[in-house]
């Protein structure tokens, strides 16, 4: 079968899946429909936000559907409609098996990890939090549990000491589009030999969870050491970012983003969260060996800006700390 015949369902929300299927529809591949997440409202004026894979399905007049709920039986008659071979899935939603279920030559996702490792909704910033290497992205076929399917396609790339989360998302962002091409073609060409996850670890202990990230595990603990807060701040960067909060007497405690930071030894035995700075170029803060210097920093109103940027226009009062 051509790759012209071959009738493709792709699903995907985010900037991240737009890459993928872009990919597909520049090259030639037959999309038969795509299926994104309902619009919603947005922002302080709440207008009605469409998703990244909307706005592209549209521009290129691809047919779209938007369920609800996924086991809708009107959904699935028109899923059931598009007479998919396979359907693609990259940055969705979880899907009930009478959606994977329904092609042919069954359901592939794109996930951003080396699986096993990494299961979850938040893989990218899970592997940099946790001070990895290297990642990469990973397509495999669903089945009944999330990310547990046979492994088609790996792809590696490197984590350097100062790339954050936003570096690492764009690199398997690309790397990933080429990646569903590649998937596609094993499958049309009937070369697909699949590995079960089950074959890549000896030891169930060994594989790092990515759970969704929520406001509450943005915040930084200061009693950790340096290096930890340090991968934690740019695996957070720039979204959904590290924050913390600035504590000065007769103020109200006040919520401060920090976007990212280098490590720096410690001069002496100062409490963590303590502040040490010129209130020009530098400012430091103590943690359980040595002390996060923050180089870009955002304090609420106001937009991220550089460290010697903010410190002209802001003085760190005596005995503030952060907490």
């Amino acid at each position: 079968m051509d790759k012209k015949d071959l009738r493709i369902v792709f699903m995907g929300t985010p900037d991240f899946a737009v890459e993928s299927l872009k990919g597909l529809v520049e090259n030639g591949y037959n999309i038969a429909g795509v299926i994104t997440m309902p619009d919603k409202p947005s922002g302080r004026g709440h207008k009605i936000q469409y998703s990244a894979v909307k706005k592209y399905a549209l521009e290129q007049g691809l047919p779209l559907l938007q369920p609800e709920k996924l086991k809708d039986e009107a959904f699935l008659s028109d899923l059931k409609a598009w007479d998919a071979d396979l359907q693609i899935v990259v940055a969705f939603r979880m899907l009930p098996e009478v959606v994977w279920d329904m092609p042919r030559l069954g359901t592939f996702n794109l996930h951003g990890s080396l699986l096993p490792q990494y299961r979850g909704a938040a893989p990218i910033n899970w592997s940099v939090i946790n001070g990895d290497k290297e990642t990469g992205v990973t397509t495999f076929f669903l089945t009944h549990e999330i990310d547990t399917g046979k492994v088609i396609l790996q792809e590696k790339v490197k984590i350097g000491e100062e790339d954050n989360a936003g570096k690492i998302h764009d690199e398997l962002m690309v790397i990933g589009a080429k990646l569903v091409q590649r998937t596609v073609d094993l499958i049309l060409e009937d070369k697909v030999d699949a590995v079960a996850q089950e074959q890549l670890f000896t030891d169930e202990k060994e594989l790092k969870p990515a759970p969704k990230i929520f406001k509450d595990t943005c915040r930084i603990d200061w009693n950790k050491s340096a290096k930890d807060i340090h991968n934690f701040i740019r695996g957070l960067s720039p979204y959904p970012t590290a924050w913390t909060e600035l504590c000065c007497e007769s103020k109200e405690p006040q919520m401060v983003k920090i976007y990212s930071s280098k490590v720096v030894p410690s001069t002496g035995n100062q409490p963590q969260g303590a502040i040490e700075t010129d209130n020009k170029t530098y400012l430091n803060i103590a943690c359980m060996d040595g002390f996060v210097s923050v180089t870009e920093i955002q304090f609420a109103g106001k937009k991220a800006m550089k460290i010697d940027e903010v410190l002209r226009g802001y003085k760190m009062d005596e005995g503030a700390y952060f907490k």
